[in-house]
């Protein structure tokens, strides 16, 4: 029988070493754009829907203001993105990608793809991966939320 008290037996502790590979893996194809892993991230969010709200933002990638309004101000001064008050909520902030983001946008993807490949995931093991993480997520919040 397996000693599930040892660090190579613990499910967080997997989740939490593959979670610091990814972040070395997307520094490493990042870099050269001057993006971080959660910059990328916010890009990514603003790709899908542009002109959303930093709240809004913050809900979406599970961030909270104090972590996320310092990222949006480096990322605006980098020229990623403005930050524009809305003219029908003075209290909202909504975010835009400037046109650096969108004109990149193809290169970071494949420069993030042609990292990804390199670790030989076949993209049905990709599907897998997400699927069963999913589950373990949506699991995992429905038990926070109680």
């Amino acid at each position: 029988m397996k000693d599930l008290l040892t660090l190579e037996n613990q499910l967080c502790f997997a989740v939490y070493d593959a979670g610091s590979q990814f972040t070395k893996l997307y520094t490493k194809a990042l870099d050269s754009f001057g993006l971080t892993y959660p910059q990328y991230l916010v890009l990514l969010a603003l790709w899908e829907k542009d002109g959303v709200s930093v709240k809004e933002l913050g809900e979406r990638l599970n961030l909270g203001t104090g972590t996320l309004t310092p990222m949006i101000k480096r990322m605006e001064a980098n020229g990623w993105l403005k930050r524009e008050r809305s003219t029908v909520d003075e209290r909202k902030v909504i975010l835009y990608l400037f046109p650096k983001a969108k004109e990149q946008k193809e290169e970071i993807v494949q420069k993030i793809a042609a990292e990804l490949k390199l670790c030989n995931i076949e993209y049905t093991e990709y599907e897998q991966l997400m699927k069963m993480l999913n589950v373990l997520r949506g699991k995992l919040s429905t038990y926070n939320r109680a």
